[in-house]
């Protein structure tokens, strides 16, 4: 499990490790540097990486004042491939993946870790 237990604007500290970049979070494995083509939109081929590791939830965190917004088409595909999502400001969507955490081992966060 990777728990994140810090979150301040630009920063952020999972399972021991700092980063100050957009991150993606899976069970086993933290990418950093993640890099979405229209930055506060998030599009379908910004979650290439998320979509590989086929969750069965995706949580996004919108930014630290929820700036970045889903597309109704990448909610849409999404829930075509099967997978749930829950977006919400940063630290809210950190709230929640913590927690479901605990109920599901296919979760994966997508953070903005900014705006």
């Amino acid at each position: 499990m990777m728990r994140v237990d810090k979150y301040e604007f630009g920063r952020i500290d999972i399972a021991g490790s700092t980063y100050t970049s957009d991150v993606i979070i899976s069970e086993r494995q933290v990418r950093d540097n993640w890099w979405r083509d229209q930055g506060h939109r998030l599009q379908i081929k910004d979650l290439d990486p998320v979509i590989a590791l086929e969750p069965e939830i995706l949580v996004v965190g919108t930014g630290f004042y929820g700036r970045m917004t889903v597309l109704d088409e990448t909610r849409n595909y999404l829930a075509t491939m099967g997978i749930r999502v829950v977006s919400a400001p940063t630290r809210e969507a950190i709230d929640e993946f913590n927690r479901l955490q605990r109920d599901c081992a296919n979760i994966v966060a997508a953070l903005h870790l900014t705006c």
